[in-house]
């Protein structure tokens, strides 16, 4: 039973903002932002053809800036957030603004993926995300189960709420927390928790990873050293309450409880550089994607902190008589974590890693050097979890 190779497709210009089209439930699509500091940046909106393994894409421009993070919105598939460098009184800032489409970037209205010299559409800026006192936007997430009128925004030590209005042409300031403490604290990285009704955000600053209570923005948890170095990314299981994933510099990945946060549930140490992303897939919460500095993307089963611990739950009348006389099969022991596969199509820094919102087994890497990796769970996985 033969996998699927890889799809790769290469930009032209060096990229590390990857996001899928959540709103996008049919086609298996993906949003890169590239970072070029001569030419006018762009996204590429790339549709991944699963019958016939092909990419096709779109291009859009994006001139305000290099873009350093893009996020969908969960309910209109025209509507993206992006932040991106603007140089201003000779200081670079990171800003973040929301963006529509063109309308006429429906499915099927493809370039060929050879026609590079087609005019690229540009996007219309909705609004800007920004605070009076802003700092530096570090990223913009979405309310996940919203209308896509929620999201909020880091910057600094600043955590921003906001509510978009309008069609999201405009963008109100609903509340705000501030990082409180000496020296220059600054926000990395945020996710929103889909559990407790969508009112709760974890965030990571240097090594130190929060919870916060969007209704009162007070702070509800706080591991203080999650890892030895700084924290990169976090993402919590969609599946299961409590349960949040984080990665850093210190080449871990750690799975905690966030009602016992004084140690890890779990750590996996499979990388050896910067892990820059982590995440759970959608569907099968025991499948965990990573992605290092090292140019490698990790998958692994975490299947005994997973909500499918046992795999599929068998009742005793479903088994046959020779079954019934085999008892010792029937305990099943608890299934070992392991490394599934080690996905080495890239040649730089893996900077992001995501499944596609419309195929759970399915998902995308992006590397430095502009290098876009289409790749699949190994075929036997996914019968072994279905079956």
């Amino acid at each position: 039973m033969e996998d699927d190779a890889p799809v790769i497709y290469g930009l032209e210009f060096q990229a590390r903002a990857l996001t899928p089209q959540t709103a996008e439930t049919d086609a298996i699509r993906f949003l890169v932002g590239t970072q070029s500091l001569k030419y006018d940046n762009q996204i590429h909106i790339i549709d991944f053809d699963d019958e016939n393994n092909i990419i096709n894409k779109n291009v859009l421009l994006h001139r305000a800036g290099e873009i350093w993070h893009i996020s969908a919105s969960p309910a209109d598939k025209g509507v993206l957030a992006t932040c991106y460098n603007k140089t201003a009184d000779s200081k670079v800032l990171t800003c973040a603004a929301v963006w529509r489409m063109p309308a006429e970037l429906e499915p099927g209205g493809h370039e060929s993926p050879e026609d590079a010299a087609s005019p690229a559409h540009a996007l219309e800026l909705l609004c800007h995300l920004d605070h009076p006192a802003r700092g530096s936007t570090a990223c913009v997430a979405w309310e996940p189960a919203g209308d896509g009128k929620r999201v909020i925004s880091l910057a600094d030590n600043h955590l921003l709420l906001w509510d978009l209005q309008e069609s999201s042409s405009q963008a109100l300031l609903a509340s705000s927390a501030s990082l409180e403490g000496k020296g220059q604290l600054k926000f990395t990285t945020g996710r929103w928790s889909p559990h407790h009704s969508c009112t709760q955000v974890a965030t990571a600053n240097d090594t130190a990873v929060r919870g916060w209570d969007t209704r009162t923005m007070s702070q509800i948890y706080c591991i203080e050293n999650a890892h030895g170095q700084l924290v990169r990314d976090l993402d919590f299981n969609p599946n299961k309450q409590y349960c949040l994933a984080s990665c850093g510099d210190d080449c871990r990945v750690k799975f905690w409880d966030t009602r016992k946060v004084t140690e890890p549930v779990r750590t996996l140490e499979e990388h050896s550089h910067w892990v820059w992303n982590v995440r759970y897939n959608h569907s099968h919460d025991q499948l965990v994607l990573t992605a290092s500095s090292d140019s490698r993307v990790i998958l692994s089963n975490m299947a005994s902190i997973s909500s499918e611990p046992f795999g599929h739950l068998v009742d005793d009348d479903d088994l046959s008589d020779q079954e019934e006389r085999r008892p010792e099969e029937k305990s099943q022991e608890p299934p070992q974590d392991s490394v599934i596969a080690t996905y080495e199509e890239h040649e730089d820094s893996v900077y992001a890693v995501e499944w596609a919102a419309a195929d759970p087994w399915l998902f995308a890497s992006l590397s430095y050097d502009g290098r876009l990796v289409v790749n699949r769970v190994p075929r036997a996985l996914k019968y072994r979890i279905l079956l």
